[in-house]
């Protein structure tokens, strides 16, 4: 059974990300994690927020993005949904490849996977992407007096 920490849909805008982050740090505070977990975890949630706004609904504020945060038994539970055309992370160029360490961009997922135990990319129930960030978190339970 999961425990819904947070369940919120935004317009896909970049200005949302800040309201985003202070919602996600917020969810991960109550559950009493240190300083460096929610760090990594909120950075994990950003990539896969910010990727969901501009390469998933290509930045159209009419597309909504759906994050969740659940815990589900010992494990933090991450959904982010877009409503783009779908996504093949097969097909994401490589960013530690020399002929990519120069591009701007590309090292949201390796980000996301160095942080997180599992990273999982499937179709949505209504199209797009759903990007699923898991991290074990050894029992930790929510603490609803933060």
């Amino acid at each position: 059974m999961q425990d819904v920490l947070l369940d919120l849909a935004i317009p896909s805008r970049l200005e949302a990300m800040d309201a985003v982050q202070a919602q996600v740090d917020a969810a991960l505070r109550r559950l009493g994690l240190d300083d460096d977990a929610c760090h990594r975890i909120g950075l994990a949630t950003h990539e896969a927020v910010v990727n969901a706004i501009v390469h998933g609904n290509r930045r159209d504020p009419g597309r909504p993005v759906e994050v969740q945060l659940a815990c589900d038994g010992e494990d933090l539970v991450i959904r982010v949904a877009d409503r783009g055309a779908g996504f093949d992370p097969a097909g994401v160029a490589d960013p530690l490849l020399p002929e990519n360490l120069a591009r701007p961009g590309g090292r949201g997922l390796l980000l996301m996977r160095a942080l997180m135990d599992e990273v999982g990319h499937g179709p949505g129930l209504s199209g797009g992407t759903v990007a699923t960030l898991r991290r074990r978190l050894g029992g930790v339970t929510p603490h609803p007096d933060h």
